[in-house]
């Protein structure tokens, strides 16, 4: 999905020990398919949500100031951005929410290569609307991370269907890890780290950073004095956190250091962060990556096979044939239609898959509900692979 220089690679290595399928040789064609500038003159939309509940989204600003931002230490506190999707308590009012600023769009197509408009890009069309209160009840929350150098909205059609099937989803951006991130006033915040992890910076960084934003933006949704306005709809005995790439990684990071996380997912990401003797204490884990030499077992992300071996709770290791690394993320939405090179999964399944799977995991631990699809292979997804049955 994204152009990345030799240089950088080093530092997306933090994502996945490797470039997506395509990128590092062909991210940009030289010249864009046939009827490509029209398709981009028009704005994308994601794939609608399949639960039955309308979404909300409300933008939540951040600032950890009892912390030192490792990246730039004369920072004012750590800045978090976070956008909260949650059930809608009816259909419709409001206004429909934006997909990223114009300034992060652009970063980010400028890593996309010619022919990607960053305003085009802003324009994509969600299926939430802000301004709109959450439906009746108490909901689990789920946390949700990005990869490294993308930012919290590249989750989101994860994000709008969870919130469509009763979770309240916070989708965190990182401050300094990402191409760009708004932050309110009009500045914004670019990869330093990116610089940094090409400077040797070890991934642990990041990943016990990330956990240590997570704690915070828990005590800050769930704690005394909440930021939300309606955080009575968070039942916050029932938390999971899932991410893509190094967010993935940092989900397992994030339960070590905080036993309110009752469950994780991991979506293709290297763990950075050995899991300790005593593993997540029971917490159960999902691995749901890549099909190929990266991911399945004995590939060349050793940790994965590390990390398998001191789960000890329920896990699962799930790859998906025909899948890259950004398959897990809107980028699959993104790249067709910017006319981009596609992976062998196809954009929409590519869609159903992370959303079936990551759905069904938090379904079963955050509610208890049966989800036979996570037992074993089954017709309707023949794409995916279950490891170590």
């Amino acid at each position: 999905m994204i152009r990345i220089t030799r240089a950088a690679a080093a530092a997306v290595l933090v994502c996945s020990l490797a470039l997506p399928v395509g990128v590092a040789t062909a991210a940009v064609p030289d010249r864009p398919p046939a009827g490509a500038p029209a398709r981009a003159a028009r704005a994308a939309t994601l794939p609608a949500p399949t639960g039955p509940y309308a979404v909300g989204s409300t933008v939540l600003p951040l600032v950890d100031r009892s912390r030192t931002d490792p990246w730039v230490p004369t920072a004012d506190g750590r800045a978090l951005m976070v956008t909260l999707h949650y059930p809608a308590a009816h259909p419709g009012g409001g206004r429909p929410a934006p997909y990223a600023t114009r300034e992060e769009a652009r970063l980010l197509a400028e890593q996309l290569g010619p022919g990607v408009s960053g305003d085009v890009l802003a324009r994509t069309r969600t299926h939430s609307r802000t301004g709109v209160g959450p439906a009746l009840g108490r909901h689990p929350l789920v946390l949700l991370s990005p990869g490294f150098g993308v930012s919290r909205w590249t989750l989101t059609h994860l994000a709008e269907d969870l919130a469509s099937r009763g979770y309240v989803v916070a989708s965190v951006d990182h401050a300094y890890e990402s191409y760009g991130i708004s932050l309110p006033g009009g500045r914004t915040l670019t990869c330093v780290a990116c610089t940094a992890l090409e400077g040797g910076v070890h991934g642990s960084v990041v990943t016990s950073t990330r956990a240590a934003d997570m704690r915070y933006v828990l005590d800050r949704l769930t704690g005394p004095e909440p930021v939300w306005r309606y955080a009575d709809a968070i039942d916050a005995r029932r938390v999971g956190m899932a991410g893509h790439s190094i967010g993935g990684a940092s989900a397992a990071s994030a339960m070590v250091a905080d036993p309110r996380i009752d469950a994780g997912i991991n979506m293709d990401g290297a763990f950075w962060q050995d899991l300790p003797a005593e593993g997540l204490r029971g917490r159960p884990f999902l691995m749901l990556g890549t099909h190929d030499g990266m991911h399945l077992p004995g590939g060349q992300d050793a940790s994965w096979d590390r990390t398998w071996t001191a789960l000890d709770g329920w896990k699962r290791w799930i790859t998906v044939a025909g899948s890259e690394h950004f398959t897990f993320s809107d980028g699959p939405v993104i790249t067709r239609h910017f006319g981009l090179p596609q992976p062998e999964l196809p954009a929409d399944r590519a869609v159903a898959v992370t959303r079936t799977y990551v759905a069904a995991f938090f379904d079963r631990h955050l509610r208890g509900l049966p989800r036979p699809v996570l037992d074993g292979p089954t017709p309707e997804n023949p794409e995916v692979h279950f490891q170590h049955p």
